[in-house]
């Protein structure tokens, strides 16, 4: 009987063993890019905590939010606040910010002008053709002072939401990935952080006008809003927001890419 017993104790145990292995492990989808290089630092600090990190890459973004609704992935990290607030409004689905990572600004570049003060009459400018990031660019430039929108179109204005435009700036709309190629043709064109760096941009350097550190497209960790409150997820959010994650973050992109929750500048 009690060979029954201690045989039945171990059975349990192998066979509970894979169950909590699984419940120390995250899986969290992202695309290529700099998002990969970020997570798989925050997944070398989560190891140390006893978390083992998946990292799932996907080639279209659009993909993102659909598989962690799916419940495919646990987590995402690719997206900025309001493109998770536009996909949303357009795909209701139950999911969460969970936590900051870090702010990539947007700039407008060219091969023709020095600043954006030097646009003339007519200049063809190029912007995103999706909502989050063409009416990221479209505040931008308005910031800039060469048009003004309609304050009812909040964060995700399109060029039919423009109230002022006294250079009569002729606005070309472009898939996101595309626009880097833009820049041989439009007298100023809106890249996001992540297609100018691989383009070999530097946003810091090439830019001829950029976002700065108060920008609120501040990029999150995502999660489906009933496992907002997983233990494994707050391990993973803590590892990333940490010291070594933000150097990490500072040093890879030249200064760049700036991380969106509380740290030591270094000196």
């Amino acid at each position: 009987m009690k060979k029954t017993l201690a045989f039945l104790t171990l059975f349990s145990l192998f066979f509970a063993a894979p169950a909590a292995f699984a419940q120390d492990s995250v899986v969290i989808g992202t695309v290529s890019g700099s998002d990969v290089a970020f997570l798989e630092k925050a997944a070398e600090i989560a190891a140390k905590d006893g978390l083992k990190v998946t990292i799932k890459e996907f080639s279209d973004y659009g993909q993102l939010n659909p598989a962690l609704a799916a419940g495919d992935i646990d987590l995402n990290s690719f997206q900025h606040a309001p493109y998770l607030k536009s996909f949303l409004e357009d795909f209701p689905a139950d999911l969460t910010p969970i936590g900051n990572t870090y702010v990539a600004p947007m700039g407008f570049y060219s091969k023709r002008i020095k600043n954006l003060d030097e646009l003339k009459t007519g200049d063809v400018v190029v912007v995103q053709n999706d909502p989050s990031n063409g009416g990221r660019a479209l505040l931008l430039l308005q910031k800039a002072g060469k048009i003004k929108l309609n304050p009812a179109a909040g964060i995700t204005p399109t060029p039919y939401d423009i109230t002022e435009n006294p250079l009569k700036l002729r606005l070309i709309e472009v898939d996101a990935a595309q626009t880097p190629t833009a820049l041989d043709d439009a007298v100023a064109v809106a890249v996001n952080n992540n297609y100018a760096t691989p383009a070999g941009l530097n946003p810091l350097r090439d830019s001829i006008y950029l976002e700065g550190e108060d920008s609120p497209y501040i990029n999150i960790i995502v999660a489906r809003t009933k496992d907002k409150d997983n233990p494994n997820y707050a391990k993973f959010v803590k590892a990333y927001q940490s010291q070594e994650v933000a150097e990490f973050i500072l040093e890879k992109d030249g200064g760049s890419t700036l991380p969106a929750f509380p740290y030591k500048k270094p000196e």
